[in-house]
């Protein structure tokens, strides 16, 4: 296996805290929302086991989604450093801090009032919790929910509860659009989503098959993973992929791997796929695929415009 699919996997598994892959075009908003109610918070506030006794000023983000969703609730000027993963907002201000591989003297050293973690790698809250550094946790998403609920998390403890509540609004409301139209069918479209080029992928009791669920598609995966035993990541052979001929193969592994619909259609018995055939070999962004923050929306509206070129 390349080093990009195990990374990529440890991300979506919550094993590890990020996910790799290039810069995308600015969309965040710094500013807060007009008639947002972010000036009158009030603190001490309290998530989970967490107390702030102040807003956070010198926040500290070792998630990339984590990031997305702090500088989309207008909470990017108290972001101070960011991991070496997290590309996106360009603007996130990236370090050489790891998510991976989380060391407590280089994070403490950026004097953060709040560390925001999205695994406990080398159990590093305790190591932080131990030199008096708030830390959230943020683990890896397993529905739109558990991402609702990290922004609203994160807006309480920024001090950017309205913006936040803008935020999760906004994602169901364009989310229920993307939906509202889309054709019904007397079958279900089938689909394949690939991680990585040695054929891992996400089963529909994941975050990522979740979103595909939203567009009404069947993954072709679950039946290799029906106990669960792969954490909902198997790694599927090609002969089971051929013989299941997917409408959809969707790739997660662009920028990672380089893999194209050309590639694609080059392995051995992939020509005769129905997605090959009807050129429905769908290129993904990585980073959107593989993270939960609000950029899911972006992820969502692509599967939604391939399945609506497909007559009913």
């Amino acid at each position: 296996m390349s080093g990009r699919t195990p990374r990529l996997l440890a991300a979506t598994l919550a094993v590890a805290a990020l996910t790799l892959g290039a810069c995308a075009e600015k969309t965040s908003n710094d500013t807060p929302a007009a008639g947002s109610s972010s000036a009158a918070a009030t603190f001490p506030v309290t998530v989970g086991k967490l107390t702030l006794e102040k807003r956070p000023e010198k926040i500290v983000s070792l998630s990339p989604s984590a990031t997305e969703m702090l500088f989309a609730i207008g909470a990017g000027k108290q972001v101070t450093a960011v991991d070496d993963n997290s590309n996106y907002p360009p603007e996130a201000p990236k370090s050489d801090l790891s998510g991976f591989q989380p060391n407590a003297e280089a994070i403490a050293a950026k004097t953060p009032d709040l560390v925001v973690l999205s695994n406990d790698t080398n159990k590093i809250v305790d190591q932080l919790t131990t030199l008096k550094i708030p830390v959230l946790l943020t683990p890896a998403a397993a529905t739109l929910d558990d991402s609702y609920r990290q922004i609203t998390d994160l807006g309480a403890l920024t001090g950017h509860p309205a913006e936040a509540a803008d935020v999760t609004k906004r994602m169901k409301d364009d989310i229920a659009k993307l939906v509202k139209d889309l054709p019904q069918r007397s079958e279900k479209l089938t689909y394949y989503h690939e991680l990585g080029p040695e054929l891992y992928t996400a089963t529909s009791k994941t975050f990522i098959g979740s979103i595909y669920a939203l567009a009404g598609l069947e993954n072709i995966a679950d039946a290799s993973d029906a106990d669960g035993k792969n954490g909902g990541y198997p790694q599927l052979s090609q002969e089971v992929i051929v013989k299941a001929d997917p409408d959809f193969v969707f790739l997660a592994d662009t920028k990672c791997c380089q893999q194209t619909p050309e590639t694609v259609k080059a392995r051995s018995g992939w020509a005769g796929i129905s997605a090959v055939k009807n050129n429905q070999v769908v290129v993904l962004d990585d980073d959107i695929a593989s993270r939960w923050g609000p950029r899911v929306v972006d992820q969502l509206r692509t599967v939604v415009d391939a399945v609506a070129k497909v007559p009913a």
